[in-house]
């Protein structure tokens, strides 16, 4: 079996039709981009039942931030010369609500009719946390410097939609951060020390 695969991989570079990659950076792009399809096709399942237009926005411009993501790396596995692409721009002018303000209780639909603003913003944030930890792992197992560069920019992109979507719940009222008693949080910050340099 190794046999057959080192003459497929020095018939494939022969031809000069694809890359030199491992076989774990090969399947660790099947994973991404399997997860960037999924997530794509998840975005449009509920694009038809937003109701809030800030959130409507959120969702189009994080599709078509997906998109644009998956077609660089498609194209750059199939050898196209397509550099790796920038990183999502989210907006960051934002100042979290700490604490619980009378949060309402929640439970699980049983009808696609029930879904709400506040379950299609989860399940976004749920795509973006997952597909950080994806392209994390992905970056680790890359031998190409710029496969890597794409993952690692694939990575930061995740997580500044993940904090785009958070700024909407946290704003909505439908993510709350819950927080400590104030002397809990001061101990606990308090029991780390900074280390002398060697």
């Amino acid at each position: 079996m190794q046999l057959n695969l080192d003459n497929n991989f020095n018939q494939t570079n022969q031809q000069g039709n694809a890359a030199s990659y491992g076989a774990h950076e090969c399947m660790e792009c099947h994973e991404i981009l399997s997860d960037a399809i999924n997530g794509i096709n998840q975005f449009e399942l509920y694009r038809p039942h937003v109701k809030d237009q800030q959130l409507g926005q959120i969702l189009d411009k994080q599709i078509n931030f997906m998109i644009q993501e998956y077609n660089s790396l498609v194209n750059h596995l199939h050898n196209r010369g397509i550099k790796p692409g920038s990183t999502y721009q989210a907006q960051n002018n934002f100042s979290p609500k700490l604490g619980l303000r009378n949060p309402s209780p929640e439970s699980p639909n049983y009808n696609i009719n029930q879904l709400n603003d506040r379950d299609i913003a989860s399940g976004m944030l749920g795509c973006a946390k997952s597909s950080a930890v994806f392209a994390t792992l992905a970056a680790l197992e890359c031998t190409d410097p710029n496969l890597r560069n794409m993952m690692k920019n694939c990575v930061i992109s995740k997580i500044d939609m993940a904090y785009e979507i958070f700024q909407y719940m946290n704003q909505m009222g439908f993510y709350q951060v819950p927080t400590m008693q104030e002397n809990t949080t001061q101990t606990m910050v308090n029991s780390y020390q900074p280390a002398n340099m060697l």
